[in-house]
C-alpha cells in the first residue's frame, strides 16, 4: 500500500463516513468525505483521489448514476457499497462501471482488503511482455496504455473502467486464444471464480458496447461455446518512444 494513498468516500450516513474515515487513516490512507453526488463532483474539483467508495442509496442522484456520469470521462477506481443484496444490484454496479461491489453490513477489514486489491490491481497492471509498449492497436482501434482509453477508428478517445481497461489489456496479450471465465479472472484480480460469478461476462458485454459490436455477431472480442472468449485478429504493439 502507498502510504499517500487517498480515498474518497460518498455516503450520506455521517456516521459511516466517519468510522470509514478513521479506519482507513490509521491503516495509512488519507481520507475525503462526501455527502451526496454534489459533494463528490466538488471534491474531485479539488482533490486527485485514488479511489472512491461509493453508497448505492443516496438522495438526489444515486451511486449508479454518479459511477456511470463518472465513466463518462474518467477511469478512477470506484468501490459500491450498498445496504441490498440482491445479484441484481451488484449486476447493476458492475454495469455502471464499478470496480468492485460491497454489500452492507460489511466489515471494515474486508473493504480495506478491497481497496488494496483494487489500487494494486490499478497501480500494477499484468505486462505479459508489452512493459515497453506505449499503445496497442487492433481492428482499427487503439488502446492507450499511458492514458489508460481507447481511440476509436476516428481518433475518438472512449474512456474504460479500470476493470475494462484490465481486461482489454489481457485479451491483446493473448490474441486469437480462447481463454475461459476462471483465466480471465486470474489475469485479471488474482482469483478464481465461483459458480455464480459473471463479473467476466458483464465486463466483456460492456467491453463490446464501447468498441460497437453487434452482441449477436461479435467480430472482435468472440464467444467460444463452452469454452470462453477469443480476440480475434491481428494486434501491433507501439513501442514507447
Amino acid at each position: 500500500m502507498e502510504p499517500t494513498s487517498s480515498i474518497l468516500i460518498v455516503d450520506d450516513d455521517r456516521d459511516i463516513r466517519t468510522l470509514l474515515a478513521d479506519y482507513l487513516e490509521s491503516n495509512g490512507y488519507r481520507t475525503f468525505g462526501a455527502a451526496d453526488g454534489t459533494g463528490m463532483w466538488k471534491l474531485l474539483d479539488e482533490t486527485r483521489p485514488d479511489l472512491i467508495v461509493l453508497d448505492l442509496n443516496m438522495p438526489g442522484e444515486d451511486g449508479l448514476t454518479l459511477c456511470r456520469k463518472l465513466r463518462a470521462h474518467s477511469n478512477l477506481p470506484v468501490i459500491m457499497l450498498t445496504a441490498r443484496s440482491e445479484p441484481l444490484d451488484r449486476i447493476l454496479g458492475l454495469e455502471m462501471g464499478a470496480d468492485d461491489y460491497l454489500p452492507k453490513p460489511f466489515e471494515p477489514r474486508e473493504l480495506l482488503a478491497r481497496i488494496r486489491s483494487v489500487l494494486r490491481r490499478s497501480n500494477s497492471m499484468p505486462s505479459g511482455g508489452m512493459d515497453k509498449a506505449s499503445q496497442i492497436r487492433f481492428s482499427n482501434w487503439t488502446l492507450d496504455l499511458t492514458a489508460r482509453h481507447l481511440l476509436n477508428p476516428d481518433g475518438v478517445v472512449i474512456m474504460l473502467s479500470g476493470a475494462e481497461f484490465r481486461l482489454l489489456k489481457v485479451f491483446l496479450e493473448h490474441p486469437n486464444r480462447v481463454l475461459n471465465r476462471d483465466q480471465l479472472l486470474n489475469l485479471t484480480q488474482g482469483r478464481d471464480a465461483d459458480p455464480f460469478d459473471r463479473s467476466i461476462d458483464i465486463q466483456i458485454s460492456r467491453l463490446r458496447q464501447k468498441l460497437g459490436e453487434d452482441a449477436r455477431v461479435p467480430q472482435i472480442i468472440k464467444t467460444v461455446r463452452n469454452g470462453g472468449y477469443v480476440l480475434a485478429g491481428a494486434v501491433a504493439v507501439e513501442p514507447r518512444a
